[in-house]
């Protein structure tokens, strides 16, 4: 008898959980390879996962709805040879997000090596790596931190329940059975400066009100944006620019357009094409912050917002979009948006982005000051596309016309994006879309 293991995949480089939304097979039932076994859900995509080998399942270790670590096993199945896992009997498993704290920790443990304590010496109660680290920068002793209820796998402390813990420290709450050793002075300051903080008063309910609860997307969504908030000191910068020729170049072509490639043509694939100019003129544009080190990113993958159906949004990116003339990136994107409405997506679409574009003027709005998606470092808003009486310098003076306006908004990271050089990127994307020649269909800039 062998024991195949089936493994929580890892859905994108970001990602290191999935919530099981449905199993479609139960202990006993035989599996072919190939066979669907169940269905995951990230923050990012929904996937169904298929049997690598035929066999009989033998024990799932996780419920419908229970969140797991990438790496975690999650079933066995029986295959009845040997080219499977071997059956490891009583031997222990890892704990549910173990191995996301792990990896997460960058630490490297062999099966038999012994943890290292958080701070001095206590009982041979075992702590991940990552656990181990939250414990030594919040200054967690060991003494404390054996006291902490572990929610894990027999009993094990994992990422939540330390987080948990230093939440409920930081509110003036005592220790787990007995009052918290005395901080020292690192660990005073963090509780002062939270000590004045208050949980937010419940909303009142009305009789007539409707309560909604959040979707598991929609949770995630909130918890990105919150998260981006905190991260990145925000700054947005307009700017109007007048897209008649772009406006008249498409009028134009968009039917020969959609007779030859079988897609519609819109004003979204030229302002993409213009950004993708600007950014390789202002490389801090398209970057990512580590810590205290900046990553300028050589590939230009540019997400586009994409909103759903149920009222939710996602942000898959188009890989290499520098590399795409206009017809590219417009099947590009067409694919990607009917690919995101159709719950289609795959973990590569939606990872890896380096700057992302999002369109208002979908919506008819005029202008917004979008979240920045992190990691990435800025985000541009696309308005919507109005006549407007604009002055316009001739050979014989001012004169007063109708033309086509529209607003764009860059949202910037402020920790290593100046104005200077936040306003002088928006110029010159700006510059660059005014350039549009409507009888080549080019940037004369």
């Amino acid at each position: 008898m062998a024991n195949f293991e089936i493994i929580m995949p890892k859905m994108g480089e970001s990602i290191e959980e999935a919530t099981i939304t449905n199993w479609f097979v139960k202990e006993g039932d035989h599996v072919e390879e190939d066979d669907v076994l169940l269905e995951i859900a990230t923050d990012k995509v929904d996937s169904e996962i298929p049997s690598p080998v035929a066999g009989t399942v033998k024990k799932i270790m996780f419920k419908q709805d229970e969140v797991v670590a990438v790496g975690t096993v999650i079933a066995l199945i029986d295959t009845g040879g040997g080219n499977g896992s071997p059956d490891t009997g009583g031997e222990e498993k890892p704990e549910e997000g173990e191995a996301a704290e792990e990896e997460e920790a960058g630490e490297e443990r062999s099966e038999d090596a012994p943890a290292k304590p958080a701070s001095g010496r206590g009982s041979d109660r075992f702590y991940s790596p990552l656990v181990r680290k939250i414990a030594g920068e919040e200054n967690i002793s060991r003494e404390e931190l054996d006291k902490i209820p572990g929610s894990g796998i027999n009993g094990r402390v994992q990422k939540k329940d330390v987080l948990q813990y230093l939440e409920q420290r930081g509110e003036g709450r005592k220790a787990p059975e007995e009052e918290a050793p005395v901080p020292d002075k690192k660990t005073a300051v963090k509780e002062e400066s939270t000590a004045g903080r208050k949980s937010p008063a419940a909303t009142p309910v009305g009789a007539e009100d409707e309560v909604i609860e959040m979707s598991r997307l929609r949770k995630l969504i909130a918890a990105h944006m919150i998260k981006s908030k905190q991260t990145s000191a925000h700054v947005t910068n307009m700017i109007e620019v007048d897209v008649t020729n772009v406006v008249n170049w498409r009028n134009r072509v968009k039917e020969d357009f959609l007779k030859r490639e079988g897609v519609k043509l819109t004003y979204l694939p030229v302002f993409l094409s213009a950004t993708i100019r600007a950014l390789k003129e202002y490389p801090r544009i398209n970057a990512s912050v580590d810590g205290e080190r900046i990553i300028h990113k050589k590939k230009i993958n540019l997400g586009i917002a994409v909103a759903l159906p149920d009222n939710n949004l996602i942000v898959p990116n188009i890989k290499d979009a520098d590399t795409l003339n206009l017809t590219g990136l417009t099947k590009q994107m067409n694919q990607l948006a009917q690919a995101a409405r159709n719950n289609k997506l795959g973990p590569d679409d939606i990872s890896g982005g380096t700057f992302t574009v999002t369109n208002f003027g979908t919506f008819q709005n005029d202008i917004g000051t979008p979240i920045i998606n992190q990691p990435e470092v800025a985000i541009l808003a696309v308005g919507a596309i109005k006549k407007k009486p604009a002055v316009m310098e001739t050979a014989y003076g001012d004169v007063i016309a109708v033309r086509q306006m529209m607003w764009l908004s860059l949202t910037y990271d402020h920790r290593i994006i100046d104005g200077a050089l936040g306003g002088a990127f928006l110029k010159r994307l700006g510059d660059i879309i005014e350039s549009f020649d409507p009888e080549s269909g080019n940037f004369k800039k």
